[in-house]
């Protein structure tokens, strides 16, 4: 019988559930679209490396500090040529191959001087072609580089770049070396993005490495050893200096850095996904609440009739939990297309993903456990109170139960988490650390967010009536009865305006901290920086040809060279510290930047001392003139003084070690240092700095890979750094104020429904059409209003707590963003005038009579 009046009633009213379905659908399809797309890009990554990886690969040994990173040094670590023979002829192994693979190249398509393939995220790899048993690509067209002025260039990076057969491309490292395109070569699998050309085996030698040799030896076995016995034989066949990886090993290398990347996103867009699933649980409260509330007679009458309190609870849940089966299924069948559409994004992007998407069992569990249980605790609420309704005061329509003891303990509840949430934000703007002051920051939002939902019904009276105080004088009789429509539900006011707080919170929160760090970045470039240009090496350096190139233009002053070694610390307290290096810079560097000091001076580094930041000297008890020992590897150390301690207010170089090129020359000769990772160019007196740019431009037009700005142009491409990361914040909660705005929609169609009667007296009375639409979207505009000053509030709150827990990392200056605020409000007034179309159109067509005789 309670599934039975559960059924009927959740389908009689199935036209009042549909926006809280819509609710459950979004929000359900994006957790399921993001799992079945993290589920698709692992699998992708695994075949591919999978099917690519040879049984053993033999490299050298990483013996530096950091790794023989090619793109630091400029050339790559090697193997003897006779590497090959000597694994081909272990036991178990039927070919070996030598392979020359480096990703310090850049390619260019000489006619049109433009870089091709990515410049940023997947690499740019060129190597030698060789036909192996498991290769990545297959020539489709043309066929393998023969001589020394051939090259094979995979198929996407030809298309984009509008290249072909015959075309010339350039590959710029070291030197300059033009060839013509003789081969297209495609995925067999997919393309994870990466450009790929690749040489004959003499010609990559020779202009890849510059000697004979090799970068690594590729083996595949007969079957008759497996892959560990492999590589234990390899492993005892040759000398000390090499390192042997079996085919896991490799799969689990080039994974490491996809996971971290695919693991990042997922759990992003997963935690926006929780706020979407957030906003709709609010939505869900107000449907059921509303629907309780018009259903006060029918749950009498099966009070009357012998229904328990629990059989009215059970009865609602049974209905939320309808809702939550209908709208999971719809949502993962959603998170499909949402999957497709991020593949295509991707694609769009540079990397090809299987369009065979992988829903493995953590989607459906994972769908139905969110919505279902999210949909159930939200009905709990008004279930409950729907089972406190008396019987005989249900029969008479006075079934709402004294709110008078629930409006004290909400009041009592709701000013102690937010005066706790205030408390602990201000905690974390005065901590002492970072750290510390981002736990209790999480800790403060969490509980600011939850005390202004617990009290948004208390203070939706008396905000409202200050929102709406100029609609009767405005609007007249309907800006009265907005207002009035407004205040008459705080509860249901205080629901529908939190759903659009927290989205709207978000937007002002992320805004004010990135308004803040363009501020703070512009503050201290024009505070520190006194050098008129920058040229950024990217990925592959910068070399001597590059530098000479730069240094001799027309105009200039001077350039400062900055290169950076790998290095393990050992501080005077014992302790050493991994994963840092020098930054090692020309002289000059000292005359173009302004380092704040917390004690010693700049100048020092040109004595043979290094500069330390405050941080670091406080965790080492660092003074001036203490001696630090650098190791750098290969058994090259050497002790360096102490000469500067910068300050924490120096967000540039408070944590840089720098050091003078002279001063790391003594322990690593230059030969062997890595080369320049950027250029600071000074104009000369009286020189025009925008003429000088263009001749700068000029001077390096042949490298596109270089990235050539002034001071302004560099501000600019900071403050686009940030803004890109912004709007992707503001597309992911884009989600989130969808969700809100059906509330809205749903919150007044459900009020048209209960005020049916009320609106048919008022048209009898003399209220037109028009009035009453205009009411109606009026009292939308004042909810919306409403839920954005409350945002905007928490927004402010949590953002200025953020640039004070950052202001020793870099965030030194607050910035407001009133433009922002300003555009919120006008964007709720907008949200309230959509949400209110359906709503107004439905009570204007009402029939008066049919109205007024409505039960």
């Amino acid at each position: 019988m309670l599934l039975k009046t559960s059924l009927r009633s959740f389908f009689a009213h199935k036209g009042r559930m549909a926006l809280s379905l819509i609710a459950v659908v979004l929000s359900v399809a994006f957790v399921s679209g993001t799992l079945v797309f993290s589920n698709t890009a692992t699998s992708t990554f695994d075949r591919l490396f999978a099917s690519t990886a040879s049984d053993i690969s033999v490299q050298p040994a990483k013996t530096g500090i950091g790794g023989d990173d090619e793109d630091q040094r400029g050339k790559a670590a090697t193997l003897p040529v006779d590497t090959v023979a000597k694994v081909a002829a272990q036991p178990g192994v039927k070919t070996a191959l030598g392979r020359v693979i480096v990703e310090n190249t850049t390619l260019v398509n000489p006619d049109t001087n433009k870089a091709v393939g990515p410049t940023s995220g997947a690499p740019t790899i060129t190597g030698n072609w060789t036909d192996t048993p498991r290769n990545s690509v297959e020539i489709t067209s043309g066929h393998a580089p023969q001589g020394s002025d051939q090259v094979v260039l995979d198929a996407d990076t030809a298309k984009k770049a509008g290249l072909g057969l015959g075309s010339k491309l350039r590959v710029l490292n070291a030197g300059k070396h033009d060839f013509t395109i003789a081969g297209i070569a495609t995925f067999k699998t997919t393309n994870p993005g990466a450009a790929l050309a690749f040489l004959d085996t003499p010609t990559a030698q020779r202009v890849l490495l510059g000697e004979n040799a090799y970068t690594s030896v590729e083996a595949f076995g007969d079957g008759s050893k497996s892959n560990e016995q492999l590589k234990a034989d390899a492993l005892g066949s040759l000398s000390g200096g090499y390192e042997v990886k079996t085919a896991a090993e490799q799969k689990e290398e080039k994974n490491k850095g996809v996971g971290s990347f695919l693991g990042f996103m997922e759990k992003a867009m997963l935690g926006f996904a929780g706020v979407s699933l957030l906003v709709g649980g609010f939505l869900i409260i107000n449907t059921f609440s509303m629907l309780v509330a018009q259903r006060t007679r029918e749950i009498g009458l099966l009070r009357a009739v012998g229904g328990s309190r629990r059989q009215v609870n059970q009865s609602v849940l049974v209905e939320a939990l309808l809702l939550g089966v209908i709208g999971s299924t719809l949502g993962i069948a959603a998170g499909l297309g949402l999957a497709l559409g991020l593949i295509r994004l991707m694609k769009a992007a540079g990397m090809n993903l299987s369009s065979d998407l992988v829903i493995g069992a953590n989607v459906p569990i994972t769908g139905y456990a969110v919505g279902i249980l999210i949909t159930v605790l939200a009905a709990w609420i008004p279930a409950r109170r729907a089972s406190k309704i008396a019987p005989i005061a249900a029969l008479r329509d006075h079934g709402n139960p004294s709110e008078g003891r629930s409006t004290l303990v909400r009041t009592v509840i709701g000013v102690v988490l937010t005066g706790g949430g205030a408390a602990l934000l201000v905690l974390a703007a005065n901590a002492d650390t970072a750290g510390t002051g981002g736990q209790l920051l999480a800790l403060g939002v969490l509980l600011t967010l939850v005390g202004f939902v617990v009290l948004g019904p208390l203070l939706a009276t008396s905000v409202v009536r200050v929102l709406g105080a100029a609609l009767p004088a405005v609007f007249g009789p309907s800006g009265k009865l907005a207002q009035r429509n407004a205040m008459r539900n705080p509860r249901r006011t205080g629901a529908t305006a939190a759903a659009l707080m927290i989205g709207l919170a978000l937007v002002i929160g992320a805004s004010v901290f990135t308004s803040s760090a363009i501020k703070s970045t512009n503050d201290q470039i024009d505070k520190s920086v006194g050098a008129d240009y920058i040229i950024d090496g990217g990925r592959t350096g910068l070399t001597a040809e590059m530098v000479n190139a730069a240094r001799n233009t027309p105009g200039l002053d001077h350039i400062v060279e900055q290169r950076f070694l790998p290095a393990v610390f050992t501080t005077p307290d014992g302790k050493k510290t991994e994963d840092v290096g020098i930054s090692a810079v020309t002289p000059q560097f000292t005359d173009d930047f302004r380092l704040t000091a917390k004690s010693g001076t700049a100048e020092s580094i040109k004595q043979g001392s290094v500069t330390v930041g405050e941080n670091f000297a406080k965790d080492h008890n660092l003074k001036l003139g203490d001696q630090i020992t650098v190791d750098y590897g290969k058994g090259r150390t050497q002790s360096l003084p102490v000469g500067l301690i910068t300050a924490k207010s120096d967000s540039l170089f408070q944590g840089a070690f720098l050091a003078t090129v002279d001063t790391v020359t003594k322990a690593v000769p230059v030969a062997d240092q890595p080369l320049d990772v950027a250029l600071f160019g000074k104009a000369k007196a009286g020189a025009d700095v925008a003429r000088t740019l263009t001749a700068l431009e000029d001077s390096l037009k042949e490298y596109p890979q270089l990235m050539i700005k002034d001071q302004a142009g560099y501000k600019e491409l900071v403050q686009q750094q940030i803004n890109t990361l912004l709007y992707m914040i503001y597309g992911l909660l884009g989600l989130a104020i969808v969700v809100a705005v059906l509330g809205v929609v749903n919150t007044l169609a459900l009020s048209v429904v209960e005020r049916t009667r009320e609106i048919g007296l008022l048209r009898a009375i003399g209220l037109s059409r028009r009035q009453l639409r205009r009411m109606i979207r009026l009292e939308s505009v004042v909810i919306a209003l409403f839920g954005a000053v409350l945002g905007t509030g928490l927004g402010l709150g949590w953002g200025i707590t953020v640039q004070q827990v950052l202001k020793d990392q870099g965030l030194q200056t607050l910035a407001v963003p009133t433009g922002t605020i300003v555009a919120t409000m006008i964007a709720a007034v907008l949200i309230g005038l959509i949400a209110a179309l359906v709503p107004a159109f439905r009570a204007g067509r009402m029939n008066v009579l049919a109205a007024i005789a409505t039960d």
